[in-house]
């Protein structure tokens, strides 16, 4: 499956649209690393453990808009955007988004 967050694939046209396409999860925070991300937060630096959760969270996102994209027969997500959204305390929403289309490469 071919992602893009532009218009179009470079070298490829498009030759069929499926509509949009979407994935989301909702992640909770886990306690332990909540307590350490404090402690952290009091000196500064990365949450590595938040980088981490919003990583595998993204990752989720992305497969389930691909799987939704393969079961319309598309073979290219275009125009992929991301949004994220607090849920309750201490959970939150990762959203993907984007068109499916089906391409073709221009010389072929």
């Amino acid at each position: 499956m071919i992602l893009t967050n532009i218009e179009s694939v470079p070298g490829m046209r498009i030759t069929g649209h499926y509509g949009m396409v979407s994935g989301s999860t909702v992640r909770a925070k886990n306690f332990v690393k909540d307590f350490g991300a404090g402690l952290k937060n009091m000196v500064g630096g990365e949450l590595k453990s938040y980088t981490e959760l919003l990583e595998e969270a993204r990752k989720e996102a992305i497969s389930r808009m691909i799987q939704q994209a393969e079961k319309l027969g598309a073979n290219a997500i275009i125009n992929v955007r991301f949004a994220t959204s607090a849920i309750t305390s201490g959970a939150a929403e990762v959203y993907s988004y984007g068109t499916a289309v089906k391409v073709q490469s221009i010389e072929g």
